[in-house]
């Protein structure tokens, strides 16, 4: 009788030692008391000091890539940036719902970047859960490979719907489940009261509207992880480069997102493209699968993933850019409806 084949678990070799990984954290809290040290005293960003921290930002793992690249080989380094990319273009997805959110609460300017960094610990914590456990789902058979493309197109199919449909990303506050418990079992105060969460009124303590402002960000950022963990998957196995990758991409959001908040609009073909990315890492997830069936099954090469990636959102900027062009050369035309 034939012997039943079997498949083997996955073994994911990281280049990463407890010292690098010790390093890594180290310096990731560094930075995350440096952004709780500039948002303490709440006041309103400035063009000027979001770009510059927005280059500062960028700037980190551009080094962080090259110092890999010198240390662990151009593969590696391809991977990680690789990997960057896909979560950077994800994050500003992301950026979409936390302006609504913000705009849903009527969150005051000045208190803005104080809601934003308490979501991006919460994503950074949610992050580094989901990674741990696609790890130990990769090390137990290479099934998780076939699960996380699946749910990758599936997801890709569902943004390309509501793309092309026109729907807008929509924030209904009020049916955030998160929302209504907290709400069951404290009451809330009817404005803010600056920079705190919970205050003490008419004997009781109540929260304020920013606690539940960072309550429904820290509940959309479990459906981000969902997506943008098994998407960084696809482009490396290592976990701590999945992590790294994540890291980087969303300490620059508080930032970037008043670098972009008046541009994100503008950016009409967006989701489309995101689309086509999650789509293209599902497809390549499912190949590998299959190639570790049956050899003959092609793959798909990290630097033609990068290519690819950095191609659609390429496209995806100047499309909306020109489509932005020609609806305002036809609105200046005179007599045109």
């Amino acid at each position: 009788m034939p012997a039943t084949t079997v498949q083997p678990a996955v073994a994911l070799e990281s280049i990463a030692s407890p010292q690098l990984w010790a390093v890594t954290i180290a310096g990731l809290v560094v930075l995350l008391v440096l952004d709780f040290i500039v948002t303490r005293r709440p006041h309103e960003v400035r063009m000027r000091e979001a770009v510059g921290w927005s280059v500062f930002y960028l700037a980190l793992p551009l080094v962080f890539g090259v110092g890999l690249w010198a240390w662990a080989g151009s593969t590696v380094a391809v991977e990680f940036f690789t990997g960057y990319v896909v979560e950077k273009s994800l994050s500003v997805d992301n950026l979409f719902v936390f302006m609504l959110l913000l705009a849903a609460f009527a969150v005051p300017a000045v208190l803005a970047q104080r809601v934003l960094l308490y979501g991006i610990i919460g994503a950074l914590v949610l992050r580094a859960i989901f990674i741990a456990l696609g790890a130990a789902a990769l090390q137990s058979g290479t099934w998780a490979f076939l699960l996380f493309g699946a749910i990758l197109i599936v997801t890709a199919v569902k943004v390309f719907r509501d793309a092309a449909s026109g729907q807008e990303h929509e924030v209904d506050v009020s049916s955030l489940r998160s929302v209504r418990l907290v709400r069951r079992f404290m009451p809330v105060t009817d404005g803010y009261r600056g920079s705190r969460l919970m205050v003490r009124e008419a004997g009781r303590y109540a929260l304020t509207p920013l606690a539940l402002a960072m309550v429904a960000v820290f509940a959309t950022d479990i459906v981000f992880a969902v997506d943008s963990v098994p998407a960084v998957y696809g482009v490396t196995e290592d976990p701590f480069l999945v992590f790294a990758t994540n890291a980087f991409a969303l300490l620059g959001l508080r930032a970037l997102y008043f670098v972009l908040q008046g541009a994100l609009s503008k950016l009409r073909y967006l989701n489309h493209g995101l689309s086509l990315i999650l789509a293209f890492i599902g497809v390549k997830l499912v190949l590998h699968w299959a190639h570790g069936i049956w050899p003959q099954v092609p793959e798909i090469p990290t630097p033609l993933s990068l290519g690819v990636i950095v191609t659609v959102l390429v496209t995806v900027t100047l499309t909306s850019v020109h489509a932005n062009h020609r609806d305002q050369r036809a609105e200046a035309r005179p007599g045109d409806r």
